[in-house]
């Protein structure tokens, strides 16, 4: 469950016009909502808050008003309890994977749970298996397609077994059938699931729909509802 109390994000920004002076930007104005569906999408134009909501779930972005609970945890409190359990992906996979070899990275997200190096590279392994990826255990990160290094990047994390995963853009820098197996693989998870997407037919087939727009939710509920809104708000643009 995910809880947001008045949880909103204001910056100091420099005025262009007046240097040594600034002036305070609202990124992400006041929300208030609780979020229990196992599926919620959220969408809405490039710049509108969409990823500073997303962060606010586990920590990597902290309100400046408000507050925010996950799993029961004050992510500005317990942050480090937070993403022990909120596992977060982000849109590049070259920004989420560190070691040189697919197995490594794995064994990298195991670190905490698995203490024994043997153990950890044999449940990497598992784990790559599972996600199609087992020929690949000692290839060189950098030789994986795009598609092959996003599927990597969720399995390092779902490796940690989370009980929520955010997901920020993660389908958007893919073809459509890395696309297709990305979609597949976030549709048939246990784990509640808050989704940043430009994918209107993954949005429709979330459980609740979060439309943002110039750092404001302007619609928050029925799958179709919120995507029909939102391509009404597109179609009106100049």
């Amino acid at each position: 469950m995910i809880e947001l109390d008045a949880a909103g994000v204001v910056v100091e920004v420099t005025d262009p016009d007046a240097p040594g002076r600034t002036h305070a930007r609202t990124i992400l104005a006041p929300v208030t909502a609780t979020l229990t569906e196992r599926r919620v999408a959220v969408i809405g134009a490039n710049g509108s808050g969409k990823s500073t909501l997303a962060r606010l779930v586990n920590g990597l972005r902290l309100p400046t008003t408000g507050r925010v609970r996950t799993l029961g945890l004050d992510v500005a409190r317990e942050g480090a309890a937070v993403r022990s359990r909120v596992g977060f992906v982000f849109t590049d996979p070259d920004a989420q994977l560190v070691m040189p070899t697919a197995g490594e990275d794995v064994a990298l997200s195991l670190r905490r749970t698995v203490p024994d190096g043997g153990q950890r590279a044999a449940q990497a392994r598992e784990v790559l298996d599972r996600f199609g990826l087992a020929r690949h255990v000692d290839a060189p990160v950098h030789s994986l397609s795009g598609g092959q290094k996003q599927l990597l990047a969720l399995a390092g994390v779902l490796a940690t077994e989370p009980e929520v995963l955010v997901c920020d853009e993660p389908t958007t820098l893919l073809d459509l059938r890395w696309r297709r197996v990305v979609d597949e693989l976030l549709d048939s998870l246990d784990a509640q699931v808050l989704l940043v997407t430009h994918d209107l037919a993954a949005a429709r087939r979330a459980d609740r729909v979060l439309v943002v727009d110039g750092g404001q939710i302007v619609f928050d509920g029925d799958p179709a509802e919120g995507v029909a809104r939102y391509e009404t708000q597109m179609a009106a643009l100049p």
